[in-house]
C-alpha cells in the first residue's frame, strides 16, 4: 500500500491487497480485465442494498465486457459474507476496517446524519482498465441509474 496517496484519473493506481469474500483480493491479479470498484457506507442498510443488487443484476453484462465487479466498505468479512449470502451477490466484497483502501481512494467523508456530523464513506465509483488506469471516477453518487450509468461507460470501454 502507499501511504496517502491517493488515486488520480489517468494514473496508474497502486497494487493494493484486501481481504474479501472470495480469499484475498489483489489488483495485480486483475490486469487484462476491467475493475469496477465501489465503495459503499455499510452493509444491510437500504440505499447499499439496492446499490448491490442493481450490480448483482447487471453482472452478465460487465461480464461480457471483460469487467469484473468488487464491492468495498469498512464492515467485516463475517458481515460482508453475510450480506453477500442473503442477497445472493455474485461478486467479491472487500472488507477495510483499517480504512487502507478508502483512503487510497479518498472516500472518507465528514456527513451529516439526522442533525449529527458522522464520519464515513461517500458512496462513490472507480473503473480500472486492464492496464490498471483509473479511468473513471463517480463520488457522492445516487444510487437510482448509477450502475447503468457505469455500465455504459465500460461498455463505451470494451
Amino acid at each position: 500500500m502507499v501511504s496517502g496517496y491517493t488515486v488520480v484519473p489517468g494514473r496508474k493506481v497502486p497494487d493494493f491487497a484486501a481481504a474479501s469474500t472470495a480469499g484475498k483480493f489483489r489488483l495485480a491479479a486483475r490486469r487484462g480485465r476491467i475493475l469496477v470498484l465501489y465503495f459503499y457506507p455499510k452493509d444491510n442498510t437500504p440505499g447499499c442494498t439496492s446499490e448491490a443488487r442493481d450490480f448483482a443484476a447487471a453482472l452478465a453484462r460487465f461480464g461480457a465486457a471483460s469487467a469484473d465487479v468488487a464491492g468495498v466498505s469498512r464492515d467485516s468479512l463475517a458481515s460482508h459474507q453475510k450480506f453477500r449470502a442473503r442477497f445472493e451477490l455474485p461478486f467479491e466484497l472487500l472488507s477495510d476496517p483499517d480504512e487502507e483502501l478508502c483512503g487510497l481512494f479518498g472516500v472518507m467523508k465528514i456527513k451529516n446524519m439526522y442533525g449529527k456530523q458522522v464520519r464515513g464513506i461517500e458512496r462513490s465509483t472507480f473503473i480500472i482498465d486492464a492496464a490498471g488506469v483509473l479511468r473513471h471516477e463517480w463520488r457522492g453518487l445516487k444510487v437510482a441509474g448509477h450502475v447503468d450509468e457505469v455500465l455504459q461507460t465500460v461498455l463505451a470501454m470494451a
